[in-house]
């Protein structure tokens, strides 16, 4: 069983060709700040280089930030891949720029809670502080 105060470890990914980062890196540093470990990846990952560094990096979820109108296709590959890859335990999240109307579609998807603009960095803190232990306890590793 592991020990339920480990750190979560989180990884935050800007797939396609956009290249606005703030809201990522805001994110990433505000998760950081609350004790998580967090990745970013950085701009422009296709979702193989996402999923293989999750994996990698042995990750408890894994955030996308979507602005380019292209959500759909990205969470849909990134699920995909972490589920051929046996990493379906991975949480994924995101935001950005996502109709409110593609929200129910992205948690029919498996994507775990979608934070739009205005979110405040502790609503994500918060969910990913009860989200990633309940995963634990799930798994039996807690």
């Amino acid at each position: 069983m592991a020990d339920m105060n480990r750190r979560i470890r989180v990884l935050i990914a800007k797939p396609g060709l956009d290249g606005h980062d703030r809201g990522a890196k805001v994110v990433a540093r505000a998760l950081r700040d609350a004790g998580m470990e967090v990745i970013y990846t950085g701009l422009r990952q296709t979702p193989e280089m996402i999923v293989s560094a999750a994996i990698q990096e042995d990750v408890d979820a894994v955030g996308l930030s979507i602005l380019s109108g292209a959500h759909m296709h990205y969470f849909r590959e990134v699920k995909r891949l972490l589920d051929e890859q046996g990493a379906s335990d991975i949480l994924l999240f995101g935001g950005g720029i996502i109709p409110d109307e593609d929200v129910p579609k992205l948690k029919e998807l498996g994507v775990t809670a979608v934070f739009g603009p205005g979110t405040s960095t502790q609503a994500i803190v918060d969910f990913l502080k009860r989200a990633v232990p309940e995963r634990w306890k799930a798994q039996g590793l807690a």
